[in-house]
């Protein structure tokens, strides 16, 4: 997934100038996000722009507000958004999600953050913005949340298990509770590699649901398959 390119069905992101490229990670985020007939939904840390994209894809009324704090990715973000045919309902903000001034709150909420601590770096200035926390901690992206979302709105994120765990303590510090959470698995009997979690300001039983993105054979689980149908080239 490397390419400076990756073709959709519906739309091409080009990711040249991205830290980060197309990954499962936000393939998965942007096929499973959702909140009851979104009109308003805000992209953290859009990187690509691609799961923007495929939110605009799914939602067909929804307008689409992107964030993006490093330059070049905001910039190729934008050039996706113009060239796709929903650019009509997309905008982007650069700059840091703290100092973003939204006109409205959101019905949904998406981020595919750093998770990264700031010891790991490496040489790469670009993919440590993308990668570490430093920029955008768990507590200054829930706080921005708890503010910016709708008081019956939901936000989704993606993050490997541990992360998750504590991403969950700190949310519900700022009133937002766990209600959805699938896990992500290579193939049955592997371990989770990432949690894609649902987080509201309602307190209910939280709903599991396991994916999986190869049978034994390595051909596509029909829980991968049926995500990504209507996106990837080939379902």
């Amino acid at each position: 997934m490397a390419n400076t390119w990756f073709q959709f069905q519906h739309f091409r992101v080009n990711q040249d100038r991205c830290a980060m490229k197309i990954s499962t990670d936000a393939v998965m985020l942007g096929a499973l996000a959702k909140a009851l007939s979104p009109r308003e939904i805000l992209d953290v840390g859009t990187g690509t722009g691609v799961i923007a994209l495929m939110l605009a894809q799914r939602f067909p009324l929804a307008r689409v507000q992107a964030v993006e704090i490093d330059p070049e990715a905001a910039a190729q973000a934008l050039d996706n958004f113009r060239s796709s045919t929903f650019s009509d309902r997309m905008q982007l903000w650069e700059g840091r999600f703290q100092d973003f001034a939204a006109q409205q709150n959101y019905d949904l909420i998406v981020s595919n953050p750093p998770y990264f601590p700031d010891h790991l770096k490496s040489s790469d200035m670009q993919r440590n913005m993308a990668l570490h926390t430093d920029e955008l901690s768990f507590e200054d992206l829930l706080g921005k949340v708890a503010q910016l979302l709708k008081e019956d709105g939901q936000f989704w994120i993606i993050l490997p298990p541990r992360q998750m765990q504590d991403f969950r303590k700190e949310a519900e510090q700022h009133g937002l509770f766990l209600g959805v959470k699938y896990t992500l698995q290579d193939k049955p009997g592997k371990r989770i590699q990432r949690e894609i979690c649902a987080f509201s300001r309602n307190q209910n039983e939280v709903e599991t649901s396991a994916i999986f993105i190869k049978n034994e054979d390595g051909s596509p689980h029909e829980s991968y398959a049926n995500l990504v149908r209507g996106f990837l080239l080939g379902f």
